[in-house]
């Protein structure tokens, strides 16, 4: 719990820069506050003691020192020339002043250090959440097969929301308010030292069932901030499948799997809160049984046969004790704060501590463009242990030519691609690019060199021109517009309200299949790849969109070597070579026509039930 809960201060670097001015005008907030409360036995002598021999106004003011005793002799000092020289309303006045000035002064102080406590708690959110984005960005696509986008999206957004809250509030009550009970029980002890112990009676039973209960609250805190995940998982689904589920009457089903996670919610809520809030007023009640042992007590000291407290030391007593709950009970909630904060931590943490699977070595060959040839031997992969999805797969890509990968779904086309683009690396063989391994380049010099147009066109919610010039910051107007021009896509674009300035909608809904699809190929083309991949680029279009599409990336593959993946046959009939795969494994390699003149083949069946159909 205490690593989890030092990692995540770690966020909040420098943290030295935040301690020290904060707990400097936190200690001055408290001291004059204090001070508040200590003109009240001086106040109450000489309104209500005249008669008191002890109110002798003292010669001269004491010697400067760093004690308490220097600052009330001082108070005391001014405060019995005042009476001298103005009589006891001119005391009021000088107190009243003197309160005035003090509370200005504790009020700025605490001002200062809850600007201070925020400036320190939006760096720590902003590093945090930061760093959680960056991972995940930088994590292998296998993390995400087998996590929940919603899940992840609750990590970052929900369990950092309340770290922000809990860790930092804890922060400053564990720096601000161990300091301010030392102050408070240190006055209270000049005051009246058998009283004091009193008041301490309590605190380590107190101490010990907050942390009991506060045990408890982290592990009901986990289960809700899970809870919370898979609603925004089902959420994340809902939007994303809004048409499927209309169109097969399934809204009964997805809100009743809502209804349930949300009850479940909603009851660790409830749990959680009855945990949380069990604190505060047992931290109360142990403060309110103290005071009333403290009013026998002091009565007792007070008004017995040999009084050692004077009534006016019991009544500053008393309304300085009363100022001690607060920071306790502070103490006791900040614990309570600290396990959900902790549980959110350690959640996000989970995400942070994931390794990426495929990473570029520290001193990867930077891969400076294809000589010769794209090598796939003996590649095996497996997304599960036992059960390869390619296996022995030898093929070989030469500079400037085309491969064609066909077959039937589930042949493991789309993760030859996948393997190509580092998404992931073989479980066994290589990828030999130029005859060197794959993995031994900078896998950012490798895709920067790659172009993808996929069967999922991933278009964002902005621009058009933002979203063609994604792949290159700071591409001008014109080499945008040559890129749609080349993609068959400047004419819809000039129709459309604001032109290139126009808003696509998320993922691209306000345009038609063809129209992300030409948007995507001039992403591509702006890119200027040098090997282009093409996963079923046309497959999910129409024949008007995809007799468009195909003459954009007629254009787009002119002297450039290709890995196209196709089910219609019809699309890469020119491909220099092409290989069918079924289950893994090449059945045969050659162009079109040598695989037609082969009736035994699967290519010539597949060519001839589409042709049928």
């Amino acid at each position: 719990m205490l690593k989890t809960y030092l990692r995540l201060l770690g966020y909040a670097r420098p943290i030295r820069s935040f301690i020290g001015p904060y707990l400097v005008f936190s200690l001055l907030h408290v001291l004059f506050g204090l001070f508040n409360f200590a003109m009240l036995i001086p106040v109450l002598d000489v309104l209500f003691n005249s008669g008191n021999p002890m109110l002798v106004a003292p010669a001269t003011p004491p010697a400067p020192s760093f004690s308490a005793e220097y600052v009330t002799g001082t108070f005391n000092y001014y405060l019995y020339q005042q009476i001298a020289a103005h009589g006891k309303m001119g005391a009021l006045y000088f107190v009243c002043g003197a309160l005035v000035v003090s509370v200005l002064l504790s009020n700025i102080f605490r001002y200062l250090s809850i600007i201070i406590s925020e400036a320190t708690r939006a760096r720590m959110v902003r590093n945090l959440r930061t760093s959680v984005y960056n991972h995940v960005l930088s994590l292998h696509l296998g993390y995400f097969s087998n996590e929940r986008k919603g899940d992840i999206l609750s990590r970052i957004t929900a369990d950092v929301t309340e770290v922000e809250v809990s860790i930092t509030e804890t922060v400053t009550a564990l720096l601000k308010e161990p300091p301010t009970l030392i102050a408070y029980f240190y006055t209270l002890i000049l005051i009246s030292p058998e009283l004091t112990l009193f008041t301490l009676i309590l605190l380590p039973l107190s101490g010990a069932i907050i942390g009991i209960i506060s045990k408890q609250l982290r592990r009901t805190a986990r289960a809700a901030q899970e809870s919370l995940g898979m609603m925004v998982s089902l959420v994340e689904e809902a939007l994303g499948g809004v048409r499927v589920i209309k169109a097969f009457n399934a809204a009964p089903y997805q809100k009743a799997r809502f209804l349930q996670e949300s009850q479940r919610y909603a009851d660790l809520a409830v749990k959680m809160a009855r945990k949380r809030e069990a604190a505060p007023p047992f931290s109360e009640f142990s403060g309110v049984l103290v005071i009333c042992v403290i009013l026998i007590y002091g009565g007792s000291l007070v008004l017995g046969p040999n009084p050692s407290l004077k009534a006016s030391g019991f009544i500053a007593y008393l309304a300085l004790f009363s100022q001690v709950l607060r920071p306790a009970k502070q103490i006791s909630q900040s614990f309570s704060q600290a396990q959900r904060g902790i549980a959110s931590g350690e959640r996000i943490f989970q995400v942070l501590d994931a390794r990426p699977q495929v990473t570029s070595p520290p001193d990867g060959r930077k891969f400076d463009g294809l000589q010769a040839d794209i090598e796939f031997r003996d590649l095996t992969f497996a997304y599960e242990p036992e059960r390869p999805v390619l296996n022995g797969i030898n093929l070989t890509l030469r500079k400037g030519q085309s491969l064609a990968l066909v077959g039937p779904s589930g042949s493991g086309k789309s993760t030859l691609a996948d393997l190509l683009l580092r998404f992931y690396d073989p479980s066994e063989g290589s990828i030999l690019v130029d005859s060197i391994d794959l993995r031994h380049y900078n896998m950012e010099s490798v895709r920067a060199r790659i172009g993808l147009v996929s069967q999922e066109t991933v278009l964002f919610n902005d621009t058009v021109f933002n979203n063609i010039a994604f792949c290159k910051p700071g591409a001008t107007a014109a080499e945008v517009e040559r890129a749609a021009r080349i993609a068959s896509a400047h004419t819809f674009i000039s129709e459309m309200p604001q032109g290139y300035d126009t808003p696509i909608g998320d993922r691209g809904t306000r345009l038609s299949g063809g129209q992300r699809q030409r948007l995507a190929i001039a992403r591509a083309v702006l890119l200027d790849p040098e090997i282009l991949v093409l996963d079923e680029a046309t497959s999910a279009l129409d024949t008007e969109s995809e007799r468009l599409v195909q003459a954009a990336l007629a254009e787009l593959l002119k002297g450039r070597t290709s890995l196209i993946i196709a089910h219609r046959l019809s699309t890469i009939r020119d491909a220099d070579s092409i290989a069918v795969l079924d289950r893994g494994t090449v059945r045969q390699l050659g162009t079109h026509a040598e695989l037609m003149s082969q009736p035994e083949g699967l290519y010539y069946r597949l060519a001839v039930m589409q042709e049928e159909s």
